[in-house]
């Protein structure tokens, strides 16, 4: 499974294992145990698209633009 970032508002971030469908949902903090909310991070871009090129979701909502070097 993997391994996804949390931000504790009183504790700070950690991280933990959870199922692809459950990752957005919140999860308790291991110390305190209060709601902690996903840290998600934009991946920077790679260039070789253009500017206006068209949006594409692919598989577990991931969105590539036409051009994209991940695939």
């Amino acid at each position: 499974m993997p391994v996804y970032d949390y931000e504790c508002a009183e504790c700070g971030a950690f991280e933990t294992v959870r199922r692809i469908a459950e990752r957005d949902e919140p999860v308790a903090c291991p110390q305190c145990g209060a709601t902690a909310a996903r840290v998600v991070i934009g991946a920077p871009s790679l260039g070789g698209g253009s500017p206006d090129a068209r949006e594409e979701t692919g598989g577990y909502g991931m969105r590539h633009f036409g051009g994209c070097s991940c695939c």
